[in-house]
């Protein structure tokens, strides 16, 4: 409900002899009061949720025929996986799934399970001339010129038979993926290098990124070639780095001013109180939160901030500007001031103000009281791995401040993600 603050009450004596001074009180006092609140969305959006190395856990990372190793990562319906690792005994293949990856779900949104390796191929990198595979081949070799393009390439044994690829489902959105060398006693035996596998974000039904390795028809780049000739993962570490993080949109915010000592949206350590918390950190629905707290006493504004173009505040996208909402209200000094929005690639975390907001008089940029919570209505997943995949199960727990890193992964630190400003 809109609040109006009170003028008090004078007597007709005192404004008559002080109307001058009462006057320019008043316009002070109302221009103190008045502020406007802005929320903008500062992640740099980044494209793979996920990335990571494999190799042999012994004393030499490579593969030998025979020999497995495992990783495992997190995915939700859409999502795939992508790896890559060099064929030893030649000069510039390797092996990956074509792109956008493995499959990980079927269409009915059960997870994929067991042997996947026929996904498998075997691909040629384009920048040294092809001696035949095997083990006396030259390394590196004679350099292309000119280089040609990532290509597919074909062996007389195929690449499934060589490498064998095994998909195993953890429960929730957590999948783990054996790799095994079974090229041994093959007419094409070779050693397997340490690779590389990546997990790309996806937008509602898109991928953000479907070749987050390498790219056929086009030349080698980002440290494939080092992969691809040499079987070292470094330089490629360093590029899949750059591009793996958040790219979480919030939902529309709840502001509320309020008086008194305890913040009306929530309190760490109780469960959800079934006034609207489990819709806004579940949903990114602010609507019923804000209609209960309107007719509660002590409050004294609620509004619900929206992006303009978007609703929802998306966040930096190729350099561009991520999704403001801004918002008009009226807070003097006693009074406090609270927020809370959904981050959006979570089953039930939100980013709100920490223990009772701030004074209503406070002004400039307050976003170092921002905290992640977890609002404990639904089992966590991993931030940008659970959308669309099947529901999350739901719990009843506390509702508690997320530690940074999280149990998933290490998210920027929050001031980082959102900016919040009284001016």
């Amino acid at each position: 409900m809109k609040f109006k603050l009170p003028l008090g009450l004078l007597s007709v004596i005192g404004v008559l002899a002080f109307s001058s001074c009462s006057t320019d009180d008043d316009t002070e006092q109302a221009v103190n009061d008045s502020a406007t609140i802005t929320v903008e969305n500062i992640i740099d959006s980044k494209a793979l949720t996920q990335f990571g190395t494999f190799k042999n856990a012994g004393s030499s990372p490579v593969l030998n025929p025979g020999e497995s190793t495992s990783f495992s990562f997190y995915a939700g319906k859409g999502q795939t996986i992508s790896f890559a690792a060099m064929y030893g005994n030649s000069n510039d293949l390797f092996f990956a799934p074509a792109n956008p990856g493995i499959k990980l779900y079927q269409d009915n949104g059960d997870p994929v399970t067991g042997n996947v390796s026929s996904q498998i191929r075997l691909w040629d990198n384009g920048t040294r001339v092809n001696e035949t595979p095997g083990p006396s081949v030259n390394h590196p070799g004679t350099v292309e010129n000119p280089i040609k393009n990532v290509a597919e390439i074909a062996l007389s044994v195929p690449a499934s038979q060589l490498l064998k690829a095994e998909l195993t489902h953890d429960g929730g959105t957590k999948f783990t993926l054996k790799i095994t060398n079974t090229s041994g006693g093959t007419a094409n035996e070779t050693p397997v290098s340490a690779g590389v596998w990546a997990v790309s974000h996806i937008s509602g039904n898109t991928l953000v990124k479907e070749d987050p390795i390498f790219t056929p028809g086009k030349l080698s780049a980002n440290g494939l070639t080092d992969l691809a000739e040499t079987g070292k993962t470094t330089t490629l570490e360093q590029y899949l780095t750059g591009i793996t993080g958040p790219n979480s949109p919030f939902s529309p915010v709840l502001v509320v001013v309020y008086s008194g000592n305890d913040n009306p949206i929530f309190k760490t350590g109780e469960n959800d109180r079934g006034q609207g918390l489990k819709e806004l950190s579940q949903q990114g629905n602010a609507d019923v939160l804000a209609a209960f707290l309107k007719t509660q006493s002590g409050i004294k504004e609620v509004y619900v901030l929206k992006d303009p173009a978007t609703t929802v505040l998306q966040p930096r996208i190729n350099g561009n500007n991520g999704g403001k909402a801004s918002q008009s209200i009226s807070a003097r000094k006693g009074d406090r001031i609270a927020l809370a929005t959904m981050y959006g690639q979570s089953n039930d975390w939100f980013v709100a103000s920490v223990n009772n907001g701030v004074d209503g008089s406070t002004r400039g940029d307050i976003s170092s009281i921002m905290g992640l919570f977890d609002s404990g209505t639904l089992q966590s997943s991993f931030p940008g791995a659970h959308i669309g995949s099947q529901p999350a199960q739901a719990e009843s727990q506390p509702v508690q401040q997320l530690a940074n890193p999280n149990p998933f992964t290490t998210l920027p630190a929050v001031p980082q993600m959102i900016k919040v400003t009284i001016q």
